[in-house]
C-alpha cells in the first residue's frame, strides 16, 4: 500500500461567484469545454504525472460530483491498490466532527487516509483550476531542493499581484515571507495553490496547526507561514504554462474561449497530454441544411440547423433555423430556439431560450441563464445580467 506521493484533491468550493452555475452542483464538477468537467483537469494531471491515489475531498452538494467520480474508471484511477477516494466530512464515534473548517483542516481531518498508503510526499490541488502541469517535474524539484514545502508559482504583473497570495523569495527561490493580498506587493510570484509537502514535516504542522485556536486552518494563511518561521525550507516552483482560476463568471468564459485560440496555450486535443472525461454516449452531432458552423467546438447528440461561431456547445444542444449563437458557451441539453439570438453568454444545463428572444449583447459582459429555466419568447436577457427565476434579468 505504500506509496511515494498522494495527492489530495480539495474539491468542496461553493463556486459562491459562479451563482447561478453552481446551485446544484459543487464548482469542480461544473461542466467546461463542450465535453469536461472542471475537476477533469487536475485529476488528468495526476494521472499523466504518474501519481495513482487520489482523495477528492468534497462537501458543497456533492452528489452530482460523486456520481461523476464513480470508481474513477475514465481516469484510469479504479485501483485496488489507490485510485480515487471520495472523502467527505465525517462524524466519528464520541467526536464533535464537524464541517471542514479550511483547507488545512480538511487535510487534517483525513490524516488516516493518508497514514494508510505511508507516503513520503503529499500533493495538494484545487479542483476549480483549468491547466496542464506534469506533477512530477515538481517533484523531482521538491527532492532536490530537501525542501519541507514547494509551493508553485505563477509570475503576474505587479497590477494582479495585490489579488493573489505572493511568495516573497531569495535568490534561489527560497520563499522567506508569504503575503495573502498585498496592497503593496514585493513581488509578483503568485501562488497557485498547488502545493507539495514532506509528509512528516506537514503532518507536524496540521497537528500544531488543530490545535492553535485562533488558526483559520488555511494553507496560505497558517501551514505555510508557520513552517516558514520555523525554518523549515519551503520553496517556489515556477510554473510557465496555461493556468486559470475559474471561479467567475468572466474567468469561465474566458477559459471556454481559450479552447478555440491555437495560441492561448490551452490545448485538448494534445495527445501526449490527453484530458480524461467520463462522458455520456451520444450519436453524432446532426447539421441541417441551412446550419453555418465556424470556430467552434461542437459535442456529440446537437441538432445545429442555425449559426453557431466562435462557441462551445456540449452535448445534446438544439439550435433551431433562424438562430444564432456567437461567443457563448451552451452547457448540456439547451434549446435555442427559431429566430433567437445568443451572444456573449453562458447557458446552463437545459435552459430553454424561445423564440425570437435575445440574450446578452454583442462584446458585452457575460450574460448567464441558470439551468432549467426558460426565457420567455421575445423577452431580453441584458449583458451582465444573470436569470433565473428568482430574478429575471437581476444584474449578475
Amino acid at each position: 500500500m505504500k506509496k511515494e506521493c498522494v495527492a489530495m484533491l480539495l474539491a468542496g468550493g461553493q463556486g459562491s461567484r459562479l451563482y447561478a452555475l453552481t446551485r446544484s452542483v459543487a464548482k469542480p464538477a461544473v461542466p467546461f469545454g463542450s465535453k469536461y468537467r472542471i475537476i477533469d483537469f487536475p485529476l488528468s494531471n495526476c494521472v499523466n504525472s504518474g501519481i495513482d491515489t487520489v482523495g477528492v475531498l468534497t462537501q458543497y452538494r456533492p452528489m452530482e460530483l460523486n456520481a461523476y467520480l464513480g470508481n474513477g474508471q475514465p481516469w484510469d484511477l479504479d485501483k485496488s491498490d489507490g485510485g480515487v477516494h471520495v472523502l467527505p466530512p465525517y462524524l466519528g464515534a464520541g467526536e464533535q466532527g464537524s464541517w471542514y473548517k479550511g483547507t488545512a483542516n480538511a487535510i487534517y481531518q483525513n490524516i488516516d487516509f493518508i497514514d494508510m498508503y505511508d507516503p513520503e510526499y503529499v500533493l495538494i490541488l484545487s479542483g476549480d483550476h483549468i491547466y496542464k502541469m506534469d506533477y512530477d517535474k515538481m517533484l523531482d524539484y521538491h527532492k532536490r531542493q530537501h525542501a519541507a514545502a514547494t509551493i508553485s508559482v505563477l509570475e503576474v504583473t505587479l497590477e494582479e499581484a495585490s489579488r493573489f497570495g505572493i511568495m516573497n523569495v531569495d535568490e534561489n527561490d527560497v520563499i522567506y515571507e508569504f503575503e495573502e493580498k498585498p496592497k503593496e506587493p514585493k513581488s509578483n510570484l503568485a501562488s497557485m495553490g498547488i502545493y507539495i509537502f514532506t509528509w512528516s514535516k506537514l503532518r507536524q504542522a496540521l497537528i500544531e496547526d488543530e490545535n492553535d485556536p485562533t488558526s483559520k486552518n488555511d494553507f496560505g494563511g497558517n501551514i505555510i507561514p508557520n513552517l516558514i518561521a520555523k525554518g523549515e525550507t519551503c520553496v517556489a516552483y515556477r510554473f510557465r504554462g496555461y493556468w486559470k482560476d475559474v471561479g467567475t463568471i468572466a474567468s469561465l468564459w474566458d477559459a471556454n474561449m481559450d479552447l478555440l485560440d491555437i495560441n492561448s496555450g490551452i490545448q485538448v486535443f494534445d495527445k501526449s497530454w490527453p484530458i480524461f472525461a467520463r462522458t455520456n454516449i451520444c450519436p453524432p452531432h446532426v447539421c441541417g441544411p441551412d446550419a453555418v458552423i465556424s470556430h467552434s467546438l461542437v459535442a456529440g447528440g446537437c441538432d445545429i440547423d442555425g449559426t453557431v461561431d466562435h462557441s462551445v456547445i456540449f452535448e445534446n444542444v438544439t439550435v433551431e433555423h433562424g438562430a444564432v449563437v456567437r461567443y457563448s458557451v451552451l452547457m448540456p441539453g439547451t434549446v435555442i430556439k427559431a429566430g433567437a439570438r445568443v451572444e456573449y453568454a453562458i447557458l446552463a444545463e437545459n435552459a430553454v431560450v424561445e423564440k425570437n428572444a435575445v440574450v446578452g449583447e454583442d462584446k458585452g459582459p457575460i450574460a448567464v441563464v441558470a439551468g432549467g429555466v426558460v426565457v420567455d419568447a421575445g423577452s431580453q436577457v441584458p449583458a451582465g445580467a444573470m436569470y433565473t427565476e428568482e430574478s429575471k434579468g437581476g444584474e449578475a
